[in-house]
């Protein structure tokens, strides 16, 4: 069980209402209005689908990826990318890390959604449109 919920905040129920975070005992979970029933899911299961759902997304465009970072970061040496595939690699293990508020907040005005029904099963992750990263760095700088 973990200490936080890494998603608060963006965080949703198939009815599309905001779930708030509370704990049980030392355990985050989040809580989901069931007609009534208010169930504690924990949050560990739930943030764990969705860094799943992103390490599945990233990989399909590992290199990609990869190759932006080192371009944002200005580095171009073995020991970073390593260091980024590493990350990649095992960024669904990494469930007790808090989420910054810049980026929450960043991301709720987006729209961005993670939609889950009352068992904590991820339905859906809705995600704004986001620009072609190939477009961000002007044509042939990737």
């Amino acid at each position: 069980m973990a200490r936080i919920a890494m998603f608060a905040e963006l965080i949703y129920g198939e009815d599309v209402q905001p779930l708030d975070v509370g704990w049980v005992g030392p355990d985050a979970c989040y809580l989901y209005d069931d007609a009534g029933f208010l169930r504690h899911l924990d949050a560990e299961k739930v943030d764990r689908q969705v860094l799943q759902f992103f390490k599945n997304q990233v990989q399909e465009n590992k290199e990609l990826a990869i190759r932006s970072m080192l371009e944002l970061m200005g580095k171009d040496d073995i020991f970073t990318k390593t260091a980024l595939e590493f990350q990649l690699d095992h960024m669904d293990e990494n469930v007790d890390q808090v989420l910054p508020p810049q980026a929450r907040e960043m991301l709720k005005s987006f729209g961005f959604k993670i939609i889950i029904n009352a068992q904590g099963d991820l339905l859906d992750i809705q995600m704004p449109e986001m620009p072609d990263i190939e477009g961000l760095f002007g044509p042939g700088n990737l």
